[in-house]
């Protein structure tokens, strides 16, 4: 379903969400953020496959090594995951 509603840009440079929008949201949850020429796009950030990690890491010359940025995402990951 697709639905568009406006949202308001304040001063102090916060998106202000109306309590539809607000309620579909859960802390700690991430989103990417793609910027077009038709505008800005928010998209759930896909959680880390920790069995496309495996195989990564068991494939002899791995064509994709993994990036400092995604170790410091699974150690976030780890700690959330270990603090709830």
């Amino acid at each position: 379903m697709e639905q568009t509603i406006t949202i308001t840009f304040t001063p102090e440079g916060n998106l202000e969400l109306p309590p539809e929008i607000r309620e579909q949201f859960v802390n700690g949850e991430k989103y990417s953020v793609t910027i077009t020429e038709d505008g800005i796009f928010f998209k759930k950030a896909a959680k880390f496959d920790w069995n496309e990690l495996r195989k990564r890491r068991e494939a002899v010359n791995d064509p994709h090594p993994l990036t400092t940025e995604e170790i410091c995402e699974i150690v976030r990951e780890v700690r959330r995951e270990n603090n709830e």
